[in-house]
């Protein structure tokens, strides 16, 4: 960390220390960046954050991330909480999914369409929760560097053409940049004028954890019925859609037993007894997207970039993925090794990611409304992802498995992530990323190839061994968030590997 002689200048001050920001600062601080976050709440701990209500799905991008990072094995929940629902059926019929309440099931999905998808691949998705995402990113954090400033809200800030000055109540920091993560409420994306452009919500949704006095009135699982959806994953924790147009979450009308009940026996057309209200909060389906993610010096990720319902899942899993995106792309540019264009590249890529995802989050409420169109189409898909193809293309899309960015190349795997190869040594690629470099994978050990590589000195590192299967590729340029941004089947052109290369990274100077 720089100082000046009035304030501390850091290169990137983030606003939100939840698992985006967390995330996006240990890429950062990787990359030797210094780097401060605030965060406007006092304690980190939270029951919101715990289960149930904290539980999450991590798709199968976010564990790559976090293997490829070596933060993988510090998440544990997912060891002992196989499936968080109650009387859930294992085996083949085990759900492992579901599009808009419809479940997909294990025995159904057919992972033999994933042809990249190697024999050491991590899984596909585990469970985890908020408050554990968050106690593995904040250590790493801070073994990295971090400064983490909790209770301190940002209340404004200006920036200039050398970097950002940053208030929170009568304190003043200094940084080159300036991320906003800080949710969906953002401060920082509100202050700065992003323009957030989207739909209206058409529910408004519920999570409640209550007791009840008969709770088994309550089917388990999820119910789509004619006024709405709930869900009973165990005794007392509930969640319920009204199609009330989100009115009630935008009245800010206190949350009570009584209304709780009250839309809880309408939508499951029960006369279900709530005896004490524990905690209850809102939310809607309402979906938004920032138009652009850079706006000078300030830049967006997470909800704070994009919001939808959180039907699938997939909220947290696309934060955590802009973070791995933007985070070596701002320490390039930092450090003054980027190419020209590579932070525009950050929303070139991740723009489409969450344009898809509220497309997905929008056709999922549609086919959800309690009227007969709606129930007509909800039959229909049902059908589908109860076959073999229809689940393992829903169960693809959800957990990301083929999710590729177009560089304008004909290879069939450039803009992926990279299968997990194993080397001949029993190394896997992934445990070859954890200190964040770029890399060069030489299956065949190619003199030319390891020439090139030694051109953009530590920012790529060349790795020169055969794979038990290395899917008849020869060679292979891995960015550092593990994307591939060229690849060769045989005989490797040095002259494309170059070319590529200078997209992303800058040559040293002899």
């Amino acid at each position: 960390m720089k100082t000046t002689r009035d304030y501390p200048v850091y290169d990137v001050i983030i606003s939100g220390a939840g698992p985006v920001g967390l995330f996006l600062a240990c890429e950062l601080a990787l990359a030797k960046c210094s780097v401060l976050v605030l965060e406007k709440a006092a304690d980190p701990l939270s029951p919101l954050k715990q289960l149930p209500f904290g539980i999450r799905g991590l798709s199968s991008l976010t564990v790559e991330a976090f293997y490829r990072r070596g933060l993988l094995n510090e998440l544990e929940l997912h060891n002992r909480l196989k499936n968080p629902h109650q009387n859930a059926k294992q085996g083949p019929r085990r759900q492992v999914g579901h599009f808009a309440g419809i479940p997909f099931h294990e025995g159904d999905i057919d992972p033999s369409q994933w042809k990249y998808r190697l024999p050491g691949s991590t899984v596909t998705s585990l469970i985890s929760e908020m408050q554990e995402i968050e106690t593995v990113l904040a250590r790493r954090a801070a073994s990295l560097g971090v400064t983490i400033k909790r209770g301190l809200a940002i209340t404004g800030f200006q920036q200039t053409f050398e970097g950002v000055k940053v208030q929170s109540g009568d304190q003043t920091f200094n940084a080159k940049w300036l991320v906003g993560c800080d949710g969906s409420r953002s401060v920082v994306r509100k202050a700065c004028g992003f323009e957030f452009a989207g739909t209206e919500p058409e529910f408004t949704g519920y999570t409640v954890l209550a007791d009840m006095a008969d709770p088994e009135k309550l089917s388990p699982g999820r119910n789509v019925t004619p006024t709405g959806m709930y869900m009973q994953s165990q005794p007392g924790y509930v969640l319920i859609q009204d199609f009330d147009g989100g009115v009630f979450h935008s009245s800010e009308k206190p949350l009570t037993l009584e209304h709780v009940q009250e839309v809880l026996r309408r939508v499951s057309n029960t006369d279900v007894t709530i005896t004490k209200l524990h905690i209850a909060t809102t939310w809607t389906d309402r979906a938004r997207q920032a138009t652009a993610y850079r706006n000078g010096r300030i830049l967006l990720a997470g909800d704070a970039a994009h919001i939808h319902s959180p039907l699938g899942g997939q909220g947290l899993n696309v934060g955590l993925g802009d973070a791995m995106n933007l985070g070596w792309k701002l320490a390039a540019t930092i450090n003054g090794i980027a190419p020209e264009g590579l932070l525009d590249s950050y929303y070139a890529e991740r723009y489409p990611v969450g344009a898809q995802v509220l497309d997905w989050s929008r056709a999922q409420v549609a086919i959800m409304k309690p009227n007969p169109s709606a129930r007509a189409l909800y039959a229909i898909l049902r059908d589908l992802i109860n076959t073999r193809d229809g689940a393992t293309y829903m169960a693809a899309r959800v957990w990301g498995i083929n999710t590729q960015y177009n560089f304008g190349s004909s290879h069939p795997l450039v803009g992926r992530s990279v299968p997990n190869f194993e080397l001949e040594d029993g190394v896997m690629i992934g445990e070859c990323m954890h200190n964040g470099q770029g890399i060069l994978l030489d299956f065949d050990g190619n003199a030319s190839l390891k020439k090139t590589a030694a051109a953009y000195g530590d920012q790529l590192r060349y790795v020169s061994r055969h794979a038990k299967n290395c899917l008849g590729i020869s060679a292979l340029l891995v960015r550092p968030d593990g994307i591939i941004a060229w690849a060769a089947d045989n005989d490797p052109d040095c002259k494309e590997l170059q070319q590529a290369a200078d997209r992303w990274f800058v040559q040293k100077v002899e």
